[in-house]
């Protein structure tokens, strides 16, 4: 009877420490959810967004969350505090982003583990695009259904940021029983939700998901999770999907990738494949501390080779056009009758305002580029879908030579051996040129200013210099993107497959009916 006594004891008390994280976290959601309803000067509403719940540990706040916002989260930056000074003197809009060191990039330590080691307590805020919070808390409770451990994931694609107006209903519903907030941010058009989830160990990861879903893999998943990491790791972008699978009655996609494989992309740009996709706004459901700063490197890098690619002038969808542009040179299904030819110019136009949230922060610690708009002096223009914001840059070779050696060690390779044979530039010297210019020797701390080298190219004419760096830029994404599109077919298996090649057909001609649709009316009101 004693033992008994002790186990119902024990028992008592593994089940009450358990249940209470539960407990806070339900009454948290429940605090934020009141908050939220709040009016957005109310100071209870202010206090809640801009410090979080009292007692949240660095746990919660930093890796389950993802929603790290400082000390204030964009939402209430972008309202409050972006404030530009007159546009007619190129000023840049305030973000409220308090100091980052200007050289943070220089010298990143990419092998940090907490957040506390980012260059500041505000780093990397603008990646945290906001969403409707209802709407965000079911793409967690997807990621929850998940046992094996997702160190980062986020959410992307049309699923998650409109690409086309919101209320038509689409003739099928893709999702067996979505949540009431899926159904309502998705405006009744029903789209698969895309993830990808960040994880330490491929092969672990796997196994365990093996044992949970092994439904969600073709018939490479009976091989086992060893020959499952080796085709992930191995050929294309190192990214592994599976997709549709329903999770939660909700229809997704998911692609697993190596927390290496990813950073090693973000912040050189071997493939370009995931660096891609996180240069467009996307909803980061668990952050990592690593990746938050290998992603930082990758938007700043975006902006730099966009301003190589645009003239003094230049217009905010013209910048966010670029940049979300990058990944799709090259990609053969741009080429082919596989994806909607206005996909781009889609993608900027509906999500203005998180482009903006995303990379207006970082346009303010450029030396190189302003916003030169007077519409920027209004407190809300941050958020006006209408605002089309004008940006000048300095064309100053020396400058822009900077930008050039600043770009991602991968892909200014490809760009330096463009030149050398543009410059017919023996090899020799073109290898003296790049051991002076290495910055991966650990022992020595260089400062990353353009060499004569650099400023050469920047200073090539314009023309020349924007069809060099879209072919480095397709030398860069075609071959990974070709190899991960023909993984697909054994990850995704043959019915799958189909599946989605039909609906990337079909995605393709609806885009040319509304570019014909729209032609026409423009062709009547002329």
């Amino acid at each position: 009877m004693k033992n008994t006594s002790n186990m119902q004891i024990i028992g008592v008390t593994i089940v009450s420490s358990s249940i209470t994280p539960y407990l806070s976290r339900n009454l948290l959601l429940a605090r934020v959810r009141w908050q939220s309803r709040l009016p957005p000067r109310h100071p209870l509403r202010q206090q809640a967004f801009a410090s979080g719940a009292p007692g949240n540990t660095t746990k919660w706040k930093d890796g389950d969350d993802g929603d790290n916002a400082p000390s204030q989260t964009p939402s209430e930056n972008s309202t409050t505090s972006t404030r530009s000074r007159s546009a007619t003197t190129s000023s840049k809009p305030s973000t409220g982003q308090t100091s980052i060191p200007s050289d943070w990039d220089e010298n990143p330590n990419l092998n940090i583990s907490a957040f506390s080691q980012l260059p500041s307590s505000t780093f990397g805020y603008n990646q945290h695009i906001i969403i409707n919070h209802d709407f965000k808390e079911a793409l967690r409770q997807i990621l929850w259904q998940f046992r094996a451990p997702i160190r980062y994931a986020f959410a992307y694609g049309s699923g998650v940021f409109p690409q086309t107006a919101l209320g038509s209903k689409s003739a099928a519903t893709v999702h067996p029983h979505p949540s009431p907030a899926i159904s309502s941010m998705q405006g009744g058009q029903g789209k698969m939700i895309d993830f990808i989830f960040g994880v330490t160990y491929t092969q672990h990861w796997h196994s365990l998901n093996l044992q949970q879903h092994r439904d969600h893999y073709s018939a490479i998943g009976s091989l086992g999770s060893s020959l499952v990491s080796r085709v992930q790791d191995k050929y294309g972008a190192g990214v592994y999907f599976n997709p549709y699978v329903t999770v939660n009655g909700t229809l997704i996609k998911y692609g697993v990738v190596n927390l290496d494989t990813l950073c090693r992309d973000l912040s050189e740009w071997d493939t370009l494949y995931l660096a891609g996709r996180l240069q467009k706004p996307v909803k980061i459901l668990r952050d990592d501390p690593r990746v938050r700063l290998a992603n930082q490197i990758n938007l700043i890098s975006a902006i730099r080779t966009a301003l190589l690619l645009l003239p003094s002038e230049f217009t905010e969808q013209e910048l966010y056009g670029t940049i979300a542009g990058l990944s799709y040179l090259g990609d053969p299904r741009m080429a082919l009758p596989a994806e909607n030819p206005n996909k781009v110019a889609n993608i900027v136009k509906y999500q203005l305002p998180s482009f903006r949230r995303l990379y207006a922060p970082l346009i303010e610690n450029l030396p190189n580029v302003a916003f030169h708009d007077p519409r920027c002096s209004s407190s809300d223009w941050m958020d006006d879908p209408d605002t089309n914001a004008t940006l000048a840059q300095d064309m100053d070779p020396k400058r822009r030579g900077n930008m050039v050696r600043r770009l991602p060690r991968s892909f200014r390779s490809k760009l330096y051996f463009r030149y050398q044979s543009k410059f017919q530039i023996p090899q020799l010297d073109f290898d003296r040129m790049l051991e002076e210019s290495n910055d991966q020797d650990p022992t020595r701390v260089k400062r990353q200013q353009g060499s004569v080298f650099d400023q050469r190219i920047a200073g090539d004419r314009q023309s020349d210099l924007r069809k060099e760096v879209k072919r480095a830029i397709k030398s860069t994404v075609q071959w990974p993107s070709a190899t991960q599109s023909l993984k697909g077919i054994i990850t995704t298996g043959f019915v799958r497959s189909v599946r989605y090649v039909r609906e990337k057909l079909a995605k393709h001609h609806k885009g040319q009916e509304r570019e014909q649709s729209a032609s026409g009316s423009a062709k009547e009101k002329g």
